[in-house]
């Protein structure tokens, strides 16, 4: 029986967010044209009255009471119009996602792209159409970066356990994915937590001496003494001496810029670490996240960490937000002005440092709880979106990757040619012959992803993958670097030189070697190729070598030809064939055992027009 599709699922929900956006738009323009014509009406009403009906003044009052009411109506129709449109955009990158129409629509997180990783741009992890623009739905850049992480670095057979049942768990959960995706206002990624950890865990630049004690006590002695100042003029009609009130300002002043620069560094510094809205999305993120019935045990050990009492994340991000947003008031024109009497930095930014001295210990736990919530979550949207695709399963024999109708993950459906790939102690290495345009290196991503992927926790494109742990090492796509000064070539001998390193280090490497040496000669590229493959497979090392160079071939029979070499019998030759028909080249991306009988690349040449 074929899983369900959630396709209908976002079609609907597509459909309802239409009508709602409709709806609100309709209301957004009723609402501003009944601003106007009420700012008319209270223009002729406030003439009228002062000219003509004075005891009317009431009235005006009213008129301001129904321009303020209908202020805050217009602004919950726009609340409401940004979360029908985002909710929208959700289900139509989902409904992208799922016709295959994605690449190009998500995060690419190309910030993440390490050239000398051994398989990150080989195996297209980032940027446009790669696997993290498919699996990620993150909001937060703690998320983006946990979900990066996971496809770089293999987990431990235990993580990637917990993570399957995190992930099986979350799968079915539409309406917390929707929720998360609407949480907070339109804002993506925004929160740097490396500049929010650094800044909570960073000591205070405030004299709490100060803050709390001389800062109030002087500015209440100045509000004061400018009040008196007041109530005896209003009560005598007489303008006292102002000399009180200047000595107290010349004292604020004073002591304001001697003592008062910390204030000023410490509302500098948080303002730099994150804003108000920052905030919103994240309290929003962690109070859907504290209220979700969980079931996998990693899920609830998360949510333990952003719902511990006595104050839960969410709450005190919020308690955050009020007071950053009084913080940010120090920036209007009327405060400025008063600010060197009142020290109006020292007093709203007190409260912040006090936030900090209570909660910025536990920021760190939260914000990776989040990120990974959000990684998993991503990882259960693609389970969800896939379901076809199934857990792999691990075990403790090293070396094996035993996949059946295996797929690649980022071509569709309706394209990917499944294949049977099996490597383990038996047979270590496939050469892997075949004409240009074939699939050979497409096979080669296929493997490395699906490893990737297990590897991350999340479902595969087979129909059976099992493994052991691999440390996946690829090349397929080393790039020259001009800047760099490093050729083609050499930038791939010093991969191989990380994927031997990384074999003598770690049993388990599954290297994906594609067409290796091809800008040198063919008797250099033979003994390379079969030294490299030599070291490798000694050092219990399982891969796929491809090349259309037939010569290499012959490293399967050559492989245990030396005293004492223990390799003989554990290689073998694979190959994907071609047929050239009615002018036209046809592949059945098929992996056959045995070497390619044919070439094309002639056939190829002439397709194009040239004349050999």
């Amino acid at each position: 029986m074929t899983p369900a599709s959630p396709l209908p699922r976002y079609q609907q929900a597509l459909a309802a967010a239409t009508r709602n956006s409709t709806r609100f738009q309709r209301l957004d323009r009723r609402w501003v044209a009944a601003k106007i014509i009420l700012f008319l009406i209270f223009a002729v009403a406030s003439l009228a009255v002062i000219h003509y009906a004075p005891q009317y003044s009431f009235a005006l009052a009213l008129l301001i009471v129904a321009i303020i009411v209908t202020f805050v109506l217009h602004e919950r129709t726009l609340a409401r119009l940004r979360r029908s449109q985002r909710l929208m955009r959700f289900c139509e990158q989902a409904m992208a996602r799922l016709e295959d129409r994605w690449p190009g629509t998500g995060a690419s997180g190309e910030r993440f792209l390490d050239n000398a990783h051994l398989y990150a741009r080989d195996l297209d992890l980032f940027g446009s159409g790669s696997l993290f623009e498919l699996l990620s739905i993150c909001r937060t850049r703690s998320g983006e970066e946990t979900l990066a992480h996971w496809l770089l670095t293999p987990a431990l057979v235990e993580v990637i356990g917990q993570r399957q049942s995190a992930v099986q768990d979350l799968a079915p959960r539409f309406d917390f994915r929707e929720a998360m995706a609407l949480a907070g206002e339109e804002m993506q990624v925004g929160v740097h937590p490396e500049k929010f950890i650094a800044w909570c865990e960073a000591p205070s630049p405030l004299a709490r001496f100060f803050s709390r004690f001389i800062a109030p006590l002087l500015a209440l002695l100045w509000v004061a003494t400018l009040v008196l100042w007041f109530i005896e003029y209003a009560r005598t009609g007489v303008a006292g001496s102002p000399l009180w009130i200047i000595a107290i300002s010349v004292l604020n002043y004073g002591v304001r810029f001697l003592f008062g620069k910390g204030a000023e560094s410490a509302a500098d510094a948080v303002e730099e670490a994150v804003t108000a809205h920052d905030l919103a999305l994240l309290s929003a993120v962690f109070e859907l996240m504290e209220h979700e019935a969980f079931q996998s045990e990693k899920l609830l050990a998360l949510q333990s960490v952003v719902g511990r009492q006595p104050e839960c994340a969410s709450r005190a991000l919020r308690s955050l937000n009020r007071r950053l947003q009084w913080l940010e008031s120090r920036h209007n024109m009327a405060l400025r002005l008063f600010a060197p009497f009142l020290f109006t930095t020292t007093l709203l930014v007190s409260p912040v440092e006090a936030w900090r001295q209570q909660h910025g210990r536990h920021l760190q736990a939260w914000l990776t709880a989040a990120g990974e919530i959000e990684a998993l979550l991503s990882l259960s949207c693609y389970a969800a979106e896939h379901p076809q695709a199934v857990f792999p399963a691990f075990t403790a024999e090293t070396p094996t990757f035993h996949a059946t109708a295996l797929t690649h993950p980022l071509l569709p459906a309706s394209r990917a040619v499944p294949n049977d790939v099996r490597l383990d102690a038996s047979l270590q290495l496939i050469v892997l012959s075949g004409p240009n345009m074939a699939g050979k290196s497409t096979l080669l991503r296929a493997i490395g992803l699906n490893a990737v992927l297990a590897q991350a926790g999340a479902p595969v494109c087979a129909a059976q993958l099992t493994l052991s742990p691999l440390a996946v090492a690829a090349s397929i796509c080393v790039l020259d670097s001009l800047q760099g000064g490093l050729s083609r070539f050499y930038a791939e001998i010093q991969r191989l030189k990380q994927m031997q390193d990384r074999a003598l280090a770690t049993p388990g490497v599954l290297f994906l070697l594609d067409e290796l040496f091809s800008g040198t000669n063919s008797n250099d590229r033979r003994t390379g190729t079969e030294a490299i493959v030599r070291t490798l497979l000694r050092h219990a090392a399982i891969g796929i070598v491809t090349t259309h160079d037939l010569a290499l071939t012959q490293i399967v029979d050559r492989l245990g030809d030396r005293p004492g070499d223990q390799l003989g019998g554990h290689a073998a030759n694979y190959h994907f064939g071609d047929r050239f028909h009615s002018g036209e080249l046809h592949f059945d991306y098929r992996m056959t055992p045995g070497i390619v009988e044919s070439t094309n690349a002639l056939q190829l040449m002439r397709a194009v027009g040239l004349d050999v």
